[in-house]
């Protein structure tokens, strides 16, 4: 049964958590021990404490990015650790993560570094994450003081919306089905006392969302539509669209069982545009946001869809199925369709959609594609500002052709398998007409290999980029 924590936590003073766990930070009650962040240069020219630079060089420390060396003190105890930033620390922003981990359980405190405070505390944030949902806890963990020009409120809000992606996606789908993802999304909307709406089953059919019905009426669990809406009107109006597919088997063109494995994150998308649901609600940005999440498991039934079949979207548009695994652009359709029926100022939609993107740019660097010059310039500045990679990819025209079909409108799959996250992104291009400021986002939503601001599972992708160009927006 998923935990859902909807009061000011007890030890994180996070706003919102879907696993509780203790905050990476202490307060500067009691004793902390220092940390020396330090390059090379700082060792080879000596300006560093004095008792920190002999052990150093007695212990042959030379700063190597991410090296650890604990420091005793005068009578032998524990006195503090050095931390080796490498020659360029700029190159590594959030390297202090790797301290959240190689640290022993204590009180510490950075004192001297040259990177930012917020670069700094955030990193030691992002990389002290753990799920330990289903194993016991590998002991008491370190906690680090923020620094007093660092801006803590915004660090762990932050956190908490990072946290909360992975959180959502690093669940399996036997905790986190769509009946689990709804119960979800409604306690972060009871936290921020935002409207919640719910279509579900049939019900998707009389009001006009068949593409999402079709994609998800094959499972035990009901397809459905989540709707939330908060903020004034009147504000600038942002509406984010997330895929919720909790489980993708590829249905009758299944996938092979090495391609299910990581198939729990194809709801990868929604648990981002929650992660940044909360970043702006929290804020209390004068925004007026409005979150769609389209709801299903792509099963095996025998009321399953199959390829060759044809449905009319909600936009009119008839959608012949060439392949049952390329699910998520049909509900993004029916959710995006909607989305695009009101008036907004952005219009961002998230999905773990293509195994193109990952060809073209790895599973690090989500591509995003708008047709809107200036805010691609936007977002790619937000990027760079807060270090949050992602990258353009073209809206190209020339292969708008590719997601036709011969006796409908279009088609799910087209054929050739080029450009592949391109032609994904035209085929949801036809469903917003209305919406100048619209961008989507292929994300991956799973870091395959440690780094130094996240383990390996579940990962928030281009959503600190967003939340900084919508504070932008807000201002």
């Amino acid at each position: 049964m998923a935990r859902f924590h909807l009061g000011p936590p007890r030890t994180f003073r996070a706003p919102y958590q879907f696993i509780e766990r203790p905050s990476p930070f202490n307060t500067s009650a009691g004793k902390t021990l220092p940390i020396f962040a330090v390059t090379p240069a700082h060792i080879e020219t000596g300006t560093i404490d004095p008792i920190a630079l002999d052990w150093a060089r007695k212990a042959g420390f030379t700063a190597d990015s991410g090296a650890v060396l604990l420091i005793p003190s005068a009578d032998g105890h524990l006195g503090g650790a050095l931390f080796g930033l490498g020659s360029n620390p700029s190159e590594a922003p959030f390297l202090a993560g790797k301290l959240a981990r190689a640290l022993p359980a204590g009180k510490w405190h950075i004192e001297t570094a040259p990177l930012t405070a917020n670069r700094l505390a955030l990193g030691y944030g992002l990389g002290s994450y753990r799920f330990e949902r289903y194993k016991a806890s590998k002991g008491e963990p370190p906690t680090l003081l923020i620094p007093a020009d660092a801006d803590a409120t915004d660090i762990k809000r932050q956190l908490a919306g990072v946290f909360l992606a992975r959180d959502l996606i690093n669940t399996p789908t036997n905790d986190m089905g769509p009946e689990a993802l709804e119960a979800a999304f409604r306690a972060l909307a009871a936290h921020y006392k935002a409207d919640v709406s719910v279509i579900s089953g049939e019900a998707l059919l009389t009001q006009n969302f068949p593409l999402v019905h079709t994609v998800g009426r094959a499972s035990a669990e009901a397809p459905r539509l989540l709707e939330l809406r908060w903020g004034k009107k009147g504000h600038k109006k942002v509406t984010l669209v997330g895929k919720g597919v909790c489980f993708d088997t590829g249905g009758l063109d299944i996938k092979p069982a090495s391609s299910m494995l990581l198939m729990k994150k194809d709801m990868g998308g929604a648990a981002n545009v929650l992660g940044l649901a909360l970043m702006i609600m929290d804020a209390k940005l004068k925004i007026d946001l409005r979150v769609i999440v389209p709801v299903v498991e792509n099963s095996i039934s025998a009321n399953a869809f199959r390829p060759g079949d044809i449905y009319r979207s909600r936009k009119g548009l008839t959608v012949q199925i060439d392949n049952t695994d390329a699910e998520g652009r049909l509900i993004l359709a029916d959710a995006l369709a909607y989305a695009d029926e009101e008036k907004t100022d952005l219009l961002v939609d998230m999905a773990t959609l293509t195994g193109a993107a990952r060809v073209a740019l790895g599973p690090d660097l989500p591509p995003f594609f708008t047709d809107d010059a200036d805010l691609a310039r936007d977002l790619s500045e937000a990027s760079l500002e807060v270090d949050d990679p992602m990258w353009r990819m073209p809206l190209h025209n020339g292969y708008d052709k590719d997601v036709s079909a011969r006796i409908a409108d279009l088609t799910n799959a087209p054929a050739g398998g080029m450009a592949g996250s391109i032609t994904a992104a035209l085929f949801l291009r036809r469903f917003v007409t209305n919406t100048k400021s619209w961008v989507h986002f292929d994300i991956f939503g799973w870091a395959q290999s440690e780094r130094p601001h996240s383990p390996v599972g579940g990962e928030a992708q281009a959503i600190r980029a967003l939340y900084q160009h919508i504070q932008e927006m807000a201002k």
